[in-house]
């Protein structure tokens, strides 16, 4: 175990001195570099997207609000309040949470499609809210926030949304979560709180999806409450649907998969969406499962053989 955290950390730190080298170098051009940055808040989006829809089962469309929401604060704090750009992203983040929390108790009550409505409806009532607020610029949005991320803060969030998440569904907490997601009511019998795992799953989601709007609105000086509709949800919801409902791995391929093929369609106008749309049915119709289902690429993955296993432990 000892062994295999070394060559994570190393191989970690070895990725984000290489891509730092080739941004300074010129080697990653600025499209390049700017698709990067995309790549890692949709990693961020995809894999708590994947907390609430994949490991609890609760189908939830309202991602984008919550990013929107933790965009908007983080903004204001530093443009206008002229705040620290971690305390931005902190409040920002716990200001999603809290929204996640008031969203999640009424609605998680429900199931299926009347959730799926529901959450939908709450993301739409949240841009709609910023678009009629004056002081964040109404539906112009807001100009001219300082471009404070960089390869740095993104890679370090990316990475703290990562971990974070795997830690939290190997634990007991997590453990509920995916109960819940195979069987409500049996583990409702065994005595699982499930209203309150729902409720946490689901703000958890939201706070992360909240760092994941500050990084966007620190990067790309303009927001907009365009930005952030319901596209936005669906974006994040195929990513973890082709990814695998229930794989972190699954959901940060997805992510990257879908980023560059985004950046390489670009050129084709709207004839992007056409073939963007195809691909996607393709891999629901030969693969429904999503690229991993529910497994985990892993260090046992790679040292596993023809005829053996790894000794090395997931």
């Amino acid at each position: 175990m000892k062994l295999r955290n070394l060559l994570v950390g190393i191989l970690l730190l070895a990725l984000y001195f290489l891509v730092g080298l080739g941004m300074k170098t010129g080697i990653i051009e600025p499209f390049q570099q700017v698709n990067l940055f995309l790549m890692g808040i949709n990693i961020i989006l995809a894999v708590s997207l994947n907390l609430i829809v994949g490991f609890t089962g609760q189908l939830a469309l309202g991602h984008a609000g919550f990013m929107a929401v933790g965009a908007y604060v983080s903004a204001v704090l530093t443009l206008k309040l002229g705040q620290p750009y971690l305390l931005a992203i902190f409040a920002g983040a716990f200001a999603a949470l809290i929204m996640g929390v008031i969203i999640g108790l009424p609605t998680l009550r429900l199931k299926g499609d009347y959730l799926a409505i529901a959450t939908l409806g709450f993301g739409e009532i949240i841009r709609g809210l910023i678009i009629n607020i004056d002081y964040v610029g109404g539906a112009a949005g807001i100009n001219g926030i300082p471009k404070y991320t960089n390869w740095t803060w993104l890679y370090i969030f990316t990475l703290f949304t990562v971990f974070a998440i795997k830690n939290f569904v190997n634990s007991t907490h997590g453990r509920a979560c995916i109960a819940i997601r195979d069987n409500e009511i049996a583990a409702e019998t065994m005595g699982i709180n499930t209203t309150y795992y729902k409720v946490l799953a689901f703000s958890l989601g939201a706070f992360f999806a909240g760092i994941a709007g500050a990084l966007y609105a620190h990067y790309f000086f303009l927001i907009q409450p365009v930005t952030f509709s319901m596209q936005k949800s669906f974006d994040a919801l195929v990513m973890v649907v082709f990814g695998g409902l229930g794989s972190i791995t699954g959901s940060i391929l997805a992510a990257i998969a879908v980023t560059f093929l985004n950046a390489a369609l670009i050129n084709l106008g709207s004839l992007r969406m056409v073939i963007y749309a195809l691909l996607l049915v393709v891999i629901m119709v030969f693969r429904p499962q999503g690229l991993l289902g529910t497994k985990e690429f892993t260090f046992k993955t790679l040292l596993r053989r023809k005829g053996g296993s790894a000794n090395v432990k997931d």
